[in-house]
């Protein structure tokens, strides 16, 4: 059985859209292309297994578009990232947590009345209720954050069973997770080690109140560094959204089966969890300490990931999407040197990685296997300069990831050709048999 693909020709706009042929023991069959704002190309082979009996095979989905997206367009070959057209390097310049979160979600930039009245809502949704606190004081000691993160976001359908009443309104129920989750978050740190649950104020920003929430404590004030909050925006808004990624994925997929916007994040957070994905930049800080504990030669390190017969790997290196550079590499190391320079603070682990990133930038293997520094690099070392434990980590990933998880949740609801996902599979075991009574088995 052969498949051949003529050559395609260059797509073109009109009633005549450009198709490609598919050729199949002598049968053809003709497959549309779809062509992307930005000059991507598909092929839309949503009819070809009744047109020809085929599926196609794609594990990891590594060249399976599922979705038709107008949030995020990311360019791996170029290292391009935009939210709704809008350069990523340009938000961390100028934009501020909330305001993306406002964009990715409702698709343009807020007005200063828009901006205002979302930040209301906000505020107005920050607390959560006192019977949820029960919950959290019943997990056992050693419950990962993230655990009982998932957990408890999937809990909020219970106390807001509202959610899909259209008097709801879906600004409210947004409001409501965003500013939840950032409460839920600092609660579930301070139970797991035993700290006073410290509550929202209404005068503080979205980010400042996080690190309030955080680290204010009976014996100790915290003191609100703008410095620090403008760099918290900055590391949020590098993360809040990154086009279709594992734990996006498995928000869309849940939410095909239109169920509620908390299970729909739930399972997002529950993805968002494993080591290859928010968990890839505590990897990158056990790496680097174990460098550091070392001695801080980087040579044995760099020796052992171009060993194929080494399974060691430099973490935080290489990236399914990016082939060139991860635009959010550079933002991020900016981040950390402000954090650990306001805050009078001289990490090693920053050093090591420098260190690492400029002899591959260098190194012919790490050139031609595409593996350069991705966001994970650097996003440890922030997370340790402003004091956030190593278990929350991937809790702060899934906050800066909210806003996209929100925006593609409702992108996919409001989809008219969205329907429930169901993929197939090619099936490899055995061909029919008959049932053996237990009495006759060998």
């Amino acid at each position: 059985m052969n498949n051949i693909f003529p050559e395609v020709p260059a797509a073109h706009t009109g009633a005549d859209p450009t198709m490609a042929t598919l050729t199949v023991d002598g049968r053809s069959c003709e497959i549309p292309i779809v062509m992307g704002s930005e000059g991507e190309r598909a092929l839309d082979i949503s009819a070809l297994r009744s047109k020809t009996g085929l599926i196609t095979l794609d594990p990891g989905f590594v060249n399976t578009g599922s979705c038709e997206s107008a949030i995020t367009f990311v360019d791996g070959e170029r290292g391009i990232l935009r939210y709704r057209g809008i350069p990523i390097e340009e938000l961390a310049a100028h934009s501020t947590f909330v305001e993306t979160a406002y964009l990715l979600i409702n698709s343009t930039l807020p007005t200063k009345e828009e901006l205002a009245s979302f930040s209301e809502l906000l505020t107005q949704h920050s607390l959560v209720h006192e019977d949820m606190i029960f919950f959290f004081r019943n997990y056992p000691p050693r419950a990962h954050p993230m655990g009982i993160l998932a957990s408890m976001v999937n809990s909020l359908s219970a106390f807001y069973p509202d959610i899909n009443d259209p008097g709801e309104g879906i600004n409210t129920t947004v409001a409501r997770l965003l500013s939840k989750m950032r409460t839920l978050a600092a609660i579930s740190y301070n139970i797991s080690v035993g700290h006073h649950v410290i509550y929202p104020r209404h005068e503080y920003s979205y980010c400042a109140n996080f690190l309030y929430m955080m680290f204010e404590s009976p014996v100790k004030v915290y003191i609100i560094d703008e410095d620090i909050v403008r760099a918290l925006n900055v590391f949020w808004i590098l993360h809040a959204d990154h086009e279709q990624n594992c734990s996006t994925t498995a928000v869309r997929l849940v939410g095909s089966a239109r169920v509620n916007l908390y299970a729909a994040v739930s399972s997002g957070i529950s993805a968002l969890w494993g080591p290859l994905h928010g968990g890839a930049n505590q990897a990158v800080m056990e790496m680097l300490q174990n460098i550091c504990d070392s001695g801080g030669d980087i040579a044995p390190f760099i020796a052992r990931a171009k060993d194929k017969n080494d399974p060691f790997r430099l973490m935080g290196f290489g990236h399914r999407v990016y082939k060139t550079h991860d635009p959010r590499v550079a933002i991020m190391e900016e981040i950390c040197e402000t954090a650990l320079s306001k805050l009078k603070k001289n990490d090693p682990l920053l050093d090591i990685a420098r260190k690492l990133r400029d002899a591959t930038r260098e190194d012919s293997y790490f050139i031609d296997h595409h593996l350069y520094p991705n966001v994970d690099f650097f996003s440890g070392i922030f997370m340790r300069a402003i004091r956030i434990p190593l278990n929350m980590f991937p809790v702060m990933f899934a906050i800066g990831r909210l806003p996209g998880w929100i925006a593609q949740w409702k992108e996919s609801l409001d989809d008219p050709k969205r329907k429930l996902d169901r993929p197939r599979q090619i099936y490899t075991g055995p061909p029919a048999r008959s049932y053996v009574p237990i009495e006759k088995r060998g």
